[in-house]
């Protein structure tokens, strides 16, 4: 059976390299074990392109047919593999490094393309010179961050303070910082292939991924392209210029942006699969499997199967579940509140909390957009208060 080096695990994605007749073999870090039977390796660090090398030449694999990554911090590492072990997929590490590095990324696009302005946070750097050039507010995070991790929203130079604390600063490299946008977010998945936009759907968290790892709960839902056309075709020609302006490889993708009065503002985009449930409510909405395409690109193959982005039957979201802010909360209850198409939930005190205070997950789904929107609101609600809000579960 071939096999596929996979850097992290991800269960949707191992299901998917089961069906194709895969065999993967998984890098990963401490905790993360991936199940019985999978053959895998531990690294201290995802990032490091010399140590996944070395993982994957020590595991002496036969028949290796391809390498594809489920995390943001392994993009740069997976095109590393590819081209040290010769194997298709996109082995240009310059490239990826500008889907990677936000001031890098940043500062590739072209003029027109409407952004947040960002620098590098050098050694020594004052909150003055920084609110001098951003203004008063402006945003520190990891240059080659992921997921909202270690990100933080400053004011004041004890706010500053407090940020930096967060990271070595012995690197001009390592931190960026970028002027603050106050506007609500979206987000485009979709397939970039052959130097255009071959699918995309769009989609809106209903907290920053920011507030989620500060403690709330994080969710989001598939936008109906019917309620707003043009914000449609702003994101498709965003995404576009994009892609384009960075030499963007086949990849499957995922741009956050703002929206604001005058239009998108870009935020930043990733070629890799996007995260959470994401690409199970783009299947289960569009019949799009971004696993099964991902899978594909890495092994060089035509993605097959249906590309829909039109008018759906049924709108998909999902919330990621927390323990409750007081009491206690059980799958029975949010059962007994609210009718879910799937829900996993565990009320033991030894479950393993996973990103953004992960316990359990739900997906819902709604023929309308606002009324799934509403439902949405309604659950994270009952969750933060354990149980002290809740809908009758007779929603459609």
């Amino acid at each position: 059976m071939p096999t596929m080096i996979v850097i992290g695990y991800r269960d949707g994605l191992d299901e998917a390299l089961q069906r194709r007749g895969l065999d993967p073999f998984y890098i990963v870090q401490p905790p993360a074990r991936p199940p019985e039977g999978r053959g895998f390796t531990y690294v201290t660090d995802m990032e490091n392109a010399q140590e996944l090398l070395r993982a994957a030449l020590s595991a002496h694999l036969d028949d290796t047919a391809g390498v594809l990554t489920v995390h943001e911090m392994g993009v740069f590492g997976a095109a590393y593999l590819r081209q040290q072990l010769n194997l298709p997929g996109n082995t240009d590490s310059k490239t990826t490094l500008h889907f990677r590095d936000k001031f890098l990324q940043k500062s590739k696009l072209p003029p027109h393309v409407k952004r947040a302005r960002c620098r590098y946070v050098p050694v020594g750097t004052s909150f003055k010179d920084l609110a001098d050039d951003l203004g008063n507010v402006f945003v520190v995070k990891p240059a080659t961050g992921a997921g909202a991790l270690r990100t933080a929203i400053v004011r004041s130079p004890e706010e500053y303070e407090r940020a930096l604390t967060l990271f070595t600063w012995q690197s001009d490299v390592e931190v960026v910082a970028e002027s603050f946008v106050d506007a609500s977010e979206v987000y485009i998945d979709g397939i970039w292939q052959n130097g255009g936009l071959q699918w995309s759907s769009m989609s809106r968290n209903h907290i920053s991924p920011l507030s989620a790892v500060q403690g709330g709960v994080l969710a989001a839902h598939i936008l109906d392209r019917r309620r707003c056309p043009t914000l449609f075709q702003q994101a498709e020609t965003l995404a576009g210029q994009a892609l384009a302006s960075l030499g963007a490889p086949d990849c499957v993708f995922h741009l956050e942006a703002f929206t604001e009065d005058a239009g998108l503002t870009f935020g930043e985009c990733a070629i890799r699969l996007p995260g959470a449930l994401s690409p199970q409510v783009n299947k289960l909405t569009f019949g799009v499997d971004l696993f099964d395409v991902e899978i594909s690109l890495a092994l060089g193959e035509e993605p097959t199967g249906p590309l829909n982005s039109g008018a759906p039957d049924r709108f998909y979201g999902y919330i990621l579940l927390r323990r409750p802010r007081n009491g206690s909360l059980t799958q029975q209850d949010f059962e007994r509140a609210f009718r879910f198409d799937e829900i996993q939930y565990s009320s033991s005190p030894d479950t393993p909390v996973g990103p953004y205070g992960r316990v359990g997950q739900a997906i819902v789904s709604d023929q309308d957009e606002l009324r799934l929107q509403r439902t949405i609101e309604e659950i994270v609600r009952f969750n933060e208060s354990g149980g002290g809000y809740a809908q009758s579960p007779g929603q459609s």
